[in-house]
């Protein structure tokens, strides 16, 4: 345990300080100031290293959490980071874009804020790195097996990590010009610099993996080429058909999905030129979808100067503390104010977008919207309350329905769930031998901690179908469970 009396004698959480809204939309750098190290320390020490530690059931990964707490409260940061990684292969990633689901099953949390793990986590591996304490760890020998992964995001990685560690010879394919999927793409700078995934990549270089960016599984090279080619394939492509909105006016210029709008905002910042880009500047904008999209949404429209900004969701705005259908160690639905609503803007919540309206050159010019009603449980427009709101730019940020199927079904015979997901088998595998699949391809939209779950999960399921068995660890999780894997 870490402190035995920590949890008493300091009883509030202590978080990183944002830095300054006027100066931060200036720029596209990380929000929060670097971690003061007594803070990290404090806050660690309040774990109360449970007898039963929740927190293990509420991260996908199983992160040993009340064990690199300890250490770091006893300023043993190498042996944080080693046991930080032995569940989770980028903590830099997760410490900065999961939403903590760990901290929502803290048992401190009954009574008391939880323990801030998702900042004591960043902390570990952010020292590692200014250290130098993250090394390649390359495979003692080699199988002569090759595997395939087909998406660099964070299933993709993760898969292609464990897979390289294990002996395999391991290529990843990007259809984008870089490697990283959505952590590339969608996240904005602001909320995770480039460079963290930059310092990840050279490790894995360094251990073996190879990356292949610029090449389109099923367009370049066919998906049956492909598996002709390595005796594995991890499908890790992720969710990326967005849900639309197919309402009168859809079609009206200046309405897009959010991830055409993100994308093209990443690459300018990461300095390439985007002709015509999809830019807020000078302009109402309006963001539809009150989930992480639309905030990464909402802050980058601020950045680059909207004259307005407003979120609008379908649902009741949830509520700031549980509720009792919501009770711990439940991860619940609350109303949170993210770094980009601090930035401004206006929230609206039982707000049903009922029509574009467009000017006479065919650009969108206002929205029609209507309060939300509920009948026999479905959200609809309640009639007699539509009113018009301005907007020179919408963006539609409802999720995504799946990954995309027409070359995995028409060239790998690959099937599909009623949820429009990759369909699998209890060791990860589709309907064609050899094909696996992790992440929210066979998932669905999901959590960045899932998706490193996922990853490391097939990893082990692809190496035992390539060697018989396996010794690579993965997340021990009642979901597996339930499909029949077992602890390595």
């Amino acid at each position: 345990m870490a402190d035995p009396k920590g949890f008493l004698k300091v009883t509030e959480r202590e978080l990183a300080p944002r830095r300054p809204v006027p100066v931060r939309i200036m720029d596209w750098k990380e929000v929060y100031e670097p971690g003061d190290k007594a803070v990290l320390r404090r806050q660690a020490g309040r774990c109360m290293d449970c007898g039963i530690p929740f927190c293990h059931k509420g991260c996908p990964l199983g992160n040993l959490i009340p064990e690199w707490n300890d250490l770091l409260w006893r300023g043993e940061g190498r042996d944080a980071i080693e046991r930080l990684h032995a569940t989770n292969n980028f903590p830099e990633f997760t410490g900065r874009l999961c939403p903590a689901p760990c901290e929502s099953a803290c048992v401190l949390g009954i009574n008391q804020p939880a323990v801030t793990i998702k900042q004591v986590e960043v902390g570990i591996i952010d020292q590692a790195f200014s250290n130098g304490w993250v090394e390649p760890e390359p495979p003692g020998r080699l199988t002569g097996k090759t595997v395939a992964v087909v998406g660099s995001g964070p299933a993709g990685l993760a898969a292609a990590q464990q897979l390289t560690r294990a002996g395999h010879t391991v290529a990843v394919y990007e259809r984008d010009d870089r490697i990283g999927g959505l952590l590339r793409y969608g996240i904005p700078d602001f909320k995770m610099e480039k460079r963290h995934i930059e310092m990840r990549l050279r490790q894995m270089q360094d251990e073996g993996t190879r990356f292949r960016a610029g090449v389109e599984i099923g367009v370049d090279i066919s998906w049956n080429d492909l598996r002709a080619r390595y005796d594995a394939v991890v499908v890790a492509t992720g969710s990326t058909v967005p849900r639309d909105l197919a309402i009168p006016g859809r079609d009206h210029a200046g309405i897009h999905f959010a991830m055409e709008y993100l994308i093209e905002s990443n690459r300018v910042v990461a300095g390439d030129a985007v002709p015509h880009q999809i830019s807020a500047e000078g302009k109402h904008v309006i963001v539809i979808g009150g989930g992480d999209t639309g905030a990464d949404c909402i802050g980058t429209a601020h950045r680059q100067g909207a004259l307005s900004v407003t979120n609008l969701a379908i649902g009741i705005q949830p509520p700031t503390a549980r509720t009792e259908h919501q009770p711990w160690p439940m991860a619940p639905t609350l109303f949170e104010i993210s770094s980009a609503h601090e930035e401004g803007g206006e929230r609206m919540y039982l707000a049903s977008t009922v029509e574009f309206l467009s000017n006479d050159a065919g650009e969108v010019r206002a929205l029609r919207v209507a309060e939300t009603e509920y009948v026999d449980g479905r959200r609809v427009p309640k009639s007699g309350t539509e009113r018009e709101i301005p907007a020179d730019l919408v963006l539609i940020a409802l999720g995504f329905t799946g990954p995309e199927q027409n070359e995995l079904a028409d060239q790998l015979g690959a099937r599909f769930t009623n949820r429009g997901n990759v369909e699998r088998d209890g060791d990860y595998q589709t309907t064609a031998p050899g094909v696996f699949v992790a992440g929210d391809a066979g998932r669905g939209q999901s959590l960045i901690v899932w998706a490193i779950a996922e990853g490391r999960a097939a990893a082990a399921r692809v190496d035992a179908y390539l060697m018989g068995s396996t010794e690579l660890p993965f997340p021990v999780h009642p979901t597996d469970i339930a499909i029949g894997l077992q602890p390595a």
